[in-house]
């Protein structure tokens, strides 16, 4: 296993798809627990859908870097939703589900009725689940999802007292520093570039389990903010790195063999958890 594992790492774009992977998981595990306290962990499905539209018209203009749309489309549909907020008259939650359906019935109609592809399918099944995206980047596109994704996480590093206060109390930080409105649209922006990044490693319909579950699992174990970040950013690092050399061996999809990973995860944390009586 050891030398098959060896031979495909020998390979760049087995590499380039390691390291934009485990950054990637990195950065949603970290946001995720932010997510998870505010109660909007749906909000990185809603978006992943909004993205999967936004790519499939990408697709249809034959677009060389469909970053082009999907990043500026998935960043304004996630500061709406929070600007809006609970003054818009179609409320948090459903209008979130309304752009899941609504984004994703476009999407997947465009990609049919003005193909570009001879396998539709297959298009449609890696954009929504991952399959070999991640394998097939270019130079180019792993050096945007390195900068991008050292750029989350510096910002989370500089703004975590920030983070972690207006996280548990919105109303007191807005009354002692004022800004917590502009804190919550930088979450959303962040969630946004998150959501880019992680639909080429576990595709639109997956990318949910990368924000909820390592937040979740570090939960389980540990009771204090910076115990369940770190707990939740070593987790994602570890099930991804598992899930992608599994993927490899097996020739299994690497999206949805990351998040089974994830899944034992959670169960072994959840049971752990139990008998430590957290």
């Amino acid at each position: 296993m050891l030398e098959t594992l060896m031979e495909y790492f020998s390979f760049p774009f087995v590499r380039y798809a390691f390291v934009v992977g485990v950054l990637t998981a990195l950065c949603a595990s970290l946001v995720g627990v932010t997510l998870v306290l505010k109660r909007l962990s749906f909000i990185g499905d809603g978006l992943s859908h909004v993205a999967f539209g936004a790519m499939a018209v990408a697709s249809v203009l034959n677009l060389t870097s469909n970053t082009l749309i999907v990043m500026p489309v998935t960043m304004l549909t996630a500061i709406l939703l929070l600007r809006t907020g609970q003054n818009a008259k179609i409320k948090g939650d459903a209008a979130i589900a309304m752009l899941s359906v609504g984004a994703l019935a476009l999407g997947y109609l465009l990609m049919n009725v003005f193909s570009t592809s001879s396998n539709v399918a297959g298009d449609v099944c890696t954009t929504l689940f991952g399959s070999t995206s991640i394998l097939t980047l270019s130079h180019a596109e792993v050096i945007v999802c390195v900068v991008l994704s050292l750029c989350v996480l510096v910002t989370f590093v500089i703004l975590y007292n920030r983070i972690f206060a207006v996280t548990f109390d919105e109303p007191f930080f807005a009354a002692t520093v004022g800004k917590a409105n502009a804190y919550n649209l930088l979450i959303a922006v962040v969630v946004a570039v998150i959501v880019v990044l992680a639909m080429n490693l576990v595709g639109s319909l997956l990318i949910s389990a990368l924000v909820i579950f390592p937040a979740l699992s570090a939960m389980r174990l540990f009771r204090s903010y910076r115990s369940v970040v770190i707990c939740a950013a070593a987790l994602s690092v570890v099930c991804t790195a598992v899930g992608m050399c599994v993927s490899i061996l097996w020739a299994s999809p690497v999206g949805a063999t990351i998040v089974a990973v994830e899944i034992i995860a959670f169960a072994i944390c959840y049971v752990g958890g139990m008998i430590r009586g957290v």
